[in-house]
Order: C-alpha cells, then sequence, then structure tokens
C-alpha cells in the first residue's frame, strides 16, 4: 500500500520537476535572456490561449469525445468580432457576445450530430473544423483585419497585476472553474463516470447523451472565449488566426492528463503541460534551435504523453488484476 502511494505521488509530480529542471538548465545556457521576469511574464502571458483551448479540449475528452474543431472556432470567434467591431460598428462587449453565442451554436450542432446521429466526434468535429475554417475565410474575405477597440485590448493585455497581463489571469481562473466543477459538483462527477464508462453511467441513470452534448458545447464555448483573448492580443484577426493551435493544445491535454492526477484530464496538469512545452521551446529557440523546432518539440510531447498515458492504465489494469 505505501508503495503504490508513492508510486502515485511520483507519477504526479514527474512532470513539475522535469519542467523546473528544463527552467535550470535555461537558465543556466542563456542567464541574460531566459532567466528574467520579464521573459516569464511574457511567457505566462503569451502563452494563455493555448491554455484555453487546452482547456476547452479537455471537457470532452474527460468524456471520451473528441474536438478537433476548437482551434478553428478560436479563428471565427476572433474574425468575428473584429468584423463587427471595426466594419460594422458594434460595441465590443456585444461583438464578444455574438462570438461566443456562434461558439455556443458550433459546438450543439457537434453534439447533435455525434450523440442524436451516432457519428463519431473525430469524424464530426474534423468536418466541422474544415467547415468552420471555410466560413472564416469567407467572411474575412482572406485579409486580416484590424482596429478592434482598445478597451478590448487594455482589459487583455496591456493592464497589468504583479506585473503580468490580465490574460494570464483569465486562463487562470477557467482552470480553477473547471476544476471546482471536476472536483466538486455533481455534473463534474457524471461527466468523470461517462468517461470512464457510458454503459454504466446509462445504468445508473445518467442522461449521457445530454452530458456528452453538453461539453461539446461548453468545449466550443471557451474556444470562442480563446479567440476573445487572441483579438484582444493582437488588435486584429485573420483566416488563419488560431489555426496552429491544435496540434499543441492536444500535445498538452494529453500530457497533462500524466501529471496532478495521472490517468485523467486534469486542468491544473493542463496548465502545468501547456507551459513545460512553451518553456521548453522558448528555451530551445533562445539557444539557437530553429522553426521546425517547435513541431518537432509538440508532435514528440503528444506520442510521448499518449504513450505514457497507455503504460499509466496497463499498470492499473494490472494491479486490479
Amino acid at each position: 500500500m505505501r508503495r503504490n502511494r508513492r508510486a502515485k505521488r511520483l507519477e504526479a509530480g514527474t512532470l513539475p520537476l522535469v519542467w523546473l529542471g528544463v527552467i535550470v538548465i535555461f537558465s543556466i545556457l542563456e542567464p541574460d535572456a531566459f532567466f528574467s521576469w520579464s521573459t516569464a511574464s511574457s511567457l505566462l502571458a503569451s502563452q494563455t490561449v493555448l491554455v484555453v483551448v487546452t482547456l476547452a479540449l479537455i471537457i470532452p475528452l474527460t468524456t471520451g469525445d473528441f474536438d478537433l474543431s476548437v482551434a478553428a472556432v478560436v479563428g471565427l470567434s476572433a474574425v468575428t468580432i473584429a468584423i463587427l467591431n471595426v466594419e460594422r460598428g458594434w460595441p465590443v462587449g456585444l461583438a464578444i457576445l455574438a462570438a461566443l453565442l456562434l461558439g455556443l451554436i458550433i459546438g450543439l450542432i457537434n453534439g447533435a450530430l455525434t450523440v442524436l446521429l451516432g457519428i463519431e466526434s473525430l469524424i464530426v468535429t474534423l468536418g466541422m473544423s474544415t467547415v468552420v475554417a471555410g466560413l472564416t475565410l469567407w467572411i474575412s474575405d482572406a485579409r486580416t483585419i484590424t482596429g478592434v477597440s482598445q478597451n478590448l485590448i487594455e482589459l487583455v493585455i496591456r493592464n497589468r497585476f504583479l506585473g503580468i497581463p490580465l490574460e494570464f489571469y483569465y486562463g487562470l481562473a477557467l482552470a480553477a472553474i473547471i476544476w471546482y466543477v471536476f472536483a466538486y459538483t455533481p455534473v463534474g462527477q457524471r461527466l468523470l463516470v461517462v468517461g470512464r464508462n457510458r454503459e454504466v453511467a446509462r445504468l445508473s441513470g445518467m442522461r449521457v447523451g445530454a452530458l456528452r452534448i453538453g461539453a461539446l458545447a461548453v468545449s466550443s464555448v471557451i474556444a470562442a472565449f480563446g479567440g476573445v483573448l487572441i483579438v484582444g492580443t493582437s488588435g486584429s484577426a485573420g483566416p488563419a488566426t488560431g489555426l496552429d493551435l491544435l496540434l499543441p493544445a492536444f500535445a498538452a491535454a494529453f500530457l497533462g492528463s500524466t501529471t496532478i492526477q495521472p490517468g485523467r484530464f486534469n486542468p491544473w496538469g493542463t496548465m502545468i503541460a501547456a507551459y513545460f512545452l512553451v518553456t521548453g521551446i522558448t528555451g530551445l529557440q533562445l539557444i539557437g534551435g530553429r522553426s521546425f523546432v517547435q513541431n518537432l518539440f509538440y508532435g514528440g510531447a503528444l506520442i510521448v504523453a499518449v504513450a505514457f498515458s497507455q503504460i499509466l492504465k496497463l499498470r492499473r489494469e494490472r494491479r486490479r488484476g
């Protein structure tokens, strides 16, 4: 029993320790460029959108579904805000509400097609991703729209607390909310049960279909919130906005499931994984790594994370056996 507890603690703490080791190594190699508060502040804030998109992913992943449309929803949300605010003259608050509503509609369509028609979520959301990306290209007329309201930019990137832009704290607050829902609410517990065994959940009286639809809908709304942050950071949006977030988000989601609560998609593990990946890439680039390092790092991390998750699963099954 004591040995099992130690093994669990080691599994839960391995990634944070590795992250700390990476920080120490790059701080030694590049003390002036890497080991500074300005670098840390920039890293924490600039990757909040990645954190938010990964948090969006782990909700349907918890129920056993995939959402490949999140990155495209980020782009559509950002472009919608830019068009409504800059070209249509809408107040930025109303433009944000419209973008979030659009995200909700996309998520509900994903959920309905997946649950009501029995189509695999992987296929549905892959198709939806292509549709949404095409819609974004169409409404933006293949151009970048600039000049988004300064009020949004101030709320996202210019205003700071402890030297860190407010953008970081939005991601932190979102992670805390998701953690609370998973840990302390009936809905969160039901989502976990559905992810472990849908048939058992159904026989227990849970509305499995409604929970899965809800998870995909919430995922899409959170992704749309990522679009709010990305347009608030840059003040602009274009047809390719957000599309490069899908691979790193999946890498962070699966890597995050190996730490804090190994074997479970969890928000704190997700944040640690996202910042671990970005720290590694930033450090490699500072010591002269070329642009392909990013794809190698994200892709390699995804493979390692999935393999490690499978190893943990097999070990648990052996223990139960």
